[in-house]
């Protein structure tokens, strides 16, 4: 039987480019863990990126290299651009993008199966509101 952990992921710059935030959560079974990572000055399209970088790696942590082949992964993003590039809808023009995207697809190779789908920001709010808890402390440092 595989091991089927699903993931809701979410990427955020306060300005576009701007300080930045990934928020992430992962259910699967070893509970429901949340991840939040302030990552800097960037684009909102790349802190989606980086948030799913970022969630395929803990996954290979959570289930452990080992099992990893018999995990299957389901990712939801409230990027529709994001969704569709990584599901080879969109063409990638942005070289930066393109450099994340080969990072993704090499990642999803340890596991037995990884989808992206999209859903709207209201099926988004624990990811999202992670991120912006990020930011919010990460502006106050600045205060």
């Amino acid at each position: 039987m595989k091991n089927k952990i699903t993931i809701h992921t979410d990427g955020g710059a306060r300005g576009n480019p701007g300080p930045a935030a990934i928020g992430v959560v992962v259910e699967g079974p070893t509970g429901k863990k949340e991840y939040g990572e302030y990552i800097g000055e960037t684009t909102n399209n790349e802190a989606e990126y980086r948030a799913v970088i970022f969630a395929l790696k803990k996954a290979k942590q959570l289930i452990g290299s080992d099992k990893c082949r018999e995990g299957v992964v389901e990712f939801f993003l409230d990027s529709e651009l994001v969704v569709k590039q990584l599901n080879k809808e969109y063409k990638l023009k942005d070289k930066n993008i393109q450099n994340f995207f080969i990072e993704i697809w090499n990642l999803t190779f340890d596991f037995g199966g990884v989808s992206f789908r999209y859903v709207p920001r209201e099926e988004n709010r624990e990811a999202d509101r992670i991120v912006n808890q990020v930011l919010d402390r990460e502006g106050n440092k600045l205060l």
